[in-house]
């Protein structure tokens, strides 16, 4: 069979009926049923790490309404045979994902909670007759159904739904709960001292959970999963046999993400084993207990282009499917400063930082280390050692596309807070002649922003190219002009004149002045000025960049 990947695609039964390559994680079935006594799992991971396709295996593998051999033919799971007979389609499943519990207002995420209910309740509908129901069980799943039941009824909608397919099936019924933190992170988002969104949902949220998790003697075990651990007292209270897993633990580490081993089959299968350093550049890094991943999203997504496309460069898959909105608020904080930790980590270094895998939502933003441990939470750093166990790790950006991440956020985060004032000086200082002014404020919007990239030219030319955009101008940066590209092509057309920028970086701070020289001979060798006809007036400048300094030179007339 051709070789072939399923992008977006995360029903189990789909990708096995289809034929889609999977990376088998079947294991993780028999580690969580016979080797632990939980009553309660939870699983944190980041966003596109597998985590609904792990919940989509689960309840293929587990619920007595379907028949599962074909599509688990082959898979580690089946070497388990005595497991499997015990097993395998044996029990009453429930599958809910709260990922799409939304809203602008506490009522408009709340009615989308009870329209999740309702879809449970339609997929149900050839239990609502059955002769093993008492009249009252009947009564409050017609009413979820319809949306008439009341608050208390919503909040134990689950309990009622279990204990209704234990009834029909005479048998006890696992509970499998999708992203269940996503409507307290979008309440959280949306709270105000008017407004207490948050608070609402959290209530909701912890009737919900309580109703169908402590003391349920119609369960026989939940699984849960979502991206943070919200701490056991605001959420889960009185829950026993309670097991969470995070990316700190290292208990089921490599169920999560692509190990190394499994990409190289991965990239071999596709015929795509020569991919393998840049695969490894910009998805791995990511490290779960002492467990080096891949992100699966982002690996899947670049495989599917290069089918297409073998010549096709990696992209930040990731950065598309999550809300970066963490990180701009990070670095905006005037409160504590962590531009030397970004600065340190965007270099390719390390800091050191105490984090738990213990949040509350209404809480996340109230100190820095609870920001760091949001972060590494949701995959934006990772442990820099994976021996490293207790509260302070060292942590890094894990690979090149989080770093793309960074320095995005970096600079928007630059653009939006430039001091105006010292923009309009500059300007004006270059429209002047003045080199020296110039050199002088460049080098103070230099000391205020993040660098990354170890000081690297590139870095240099996006600094030039945020600090002129949207300041009224026409500005290129690296076009084609004459015999090449000038760095920075700044044009004022109602008055006729330019800007033309050649940046270097220089080694050190000594040759900082012959590198303004080399800078402004390949703006004349290049003949960059002779392809902008009708311009009265054309200022060449070359900029001379070493660390958080800068020297402008203004060519000769």
């Amino acid at each position: 069979m051709e070789f072939a990947v399923a992008v977006g695609t995360s029903d189990f039964e789909e990708i096995r009926a289809e034929g889609d390559y999977y990376v088998d994680k079947t294991e993780l079935i028999y580690e969580l049923v016979a080797k632990t006594r939980n009553k309660v799992t939870l699983f944190t991971r980041p966003r596109r790490f597998g985590k609904t396709l792990t919940m989509s295996m689960l309840k293929n593998f587990f619920d007595i309404r379907k028949d599962s051999r074909a599509i688990f033919e082959g898979l580690d799971i089946m070497c388990h045979e005595d497991f499997c007979k015990k097993w395998m389609n044996q029990s009453p499943v429930i599958f809910i994902s709260f990922k799409d519990v939304d809203g602008l207002s506490f009522e408009s995420a709340y009615d989308s909670f009870k329209s999740l209910i309702v879809e449970l309740c339609i997929g149900l509908a050839n239990i609502k007759g059955n002769s093993s129901l008492n009249e009252d069980e009947s009564g409050i799943f017609k009413r979820l159904r319809s949306k008439t039941a009341t608050d208390a009824e919503v909040k134990g909608a689950l309990k009622t739904i279990i204990k209704m397919l234990h009834a029909v099936y005479g048998k006890k019924v696992i509970l499998l709960i999708d992203e269940y933190d996503v409507p307290l992170a979008r309440a959280s988002e949306r709270d105000t001292p008017e407004n207490h969104f948050y608070e609402r949902m959290l209530d909701v949220m912890r009737g919900i959970m309580s109703a169908s998790l402590k003391d349920n003697e119609f369960l026989e075990f939940a699984v849960i999963t979502g991206c943070l651990r919200i701490a056991k007292e605001s959420i889960f209270t009185g829950t026993n046999n309670f097991a969470s897993y995070s990316v700190l633990d290292e208990e089921f580490s490599e169920y999560f993400g692509f190990t190394d081993e499994e990409v190289g089959r991965l990239l071999e299968a596709a015929d795509r084993k020569e991919q393998e350093s840049t695969v490894k550049e910009w998805y791995d890094g990511y490290v779960f207990g002492s467990c080096h991943v891949y992100c699966p999203w982002d690996v899947i997504n670049y495989l599917s282009s290069l089918r297409k496309n073998p010549a096709a460069r990696p992209k930040c898959y990731w950065k598309n499917s999550s809300h970066n909105g963490i990180l701009l608020s990070f670095v905006g904080r005037t409160d504590f400063d962590v531009s030397g930790k970004f600065e340190a980590m965007m270099n390719g270094g390390t800091i050191e930082q105490t984090v738990s895998d213990m949040q509350t939502y209404d809480t996340l933003h109230s100190s820095e280390d609870n920001l760091w441990s949001v972060l590494i939470m949701t995959g934006y750093v990772t442990k820099a050692n994976p021996d490293e166990d207790g509260e302070t790790v060292h942590l890094r950006i894990p690979n090149r596309e989080v770093a793309t991440i960074f320095q995005d956020t970096v600079a928007s985060h630059f653009q939006a807070t430039l001091d105006t004032a010292a923009v309009d000086g500059l300007l004006r200082s270059l429209w002047n002649g003045d080199a020296g002014t110039a050199s002088k404020i460049m080098s103070e919007l230099l000391w205020n922003t993040i660098s990354y990239n170890d000081y690297h030219e590139d870095y240099y030319h996006a600094f030039l190219a945020g600090v002129f955009v949207g300041r009224g101008y026409a500005v290129e940066s690296n076009k084609e002009k004459g015999l090449g590209r000038p760095d920075i092509l700044l044009q004022d057309k109602k008055n006729r004149r330019a800007l033309i920028i050649e940046a270097k970086k220089s080694k050190r701070e000594e040759a900082m002045a012959g590198d303004c020289k080399t800078a402004l001979s390949q703006i004349d060798s290049r003949k960059y000025a002779e392809d902008l006809p009708g311009y009265t007036q054309i200022m060449c400048y070359g900029i001379a960049f070493f660390r958080k300094q800068a020297k402008v030179a203004l060519a000769k007339k």
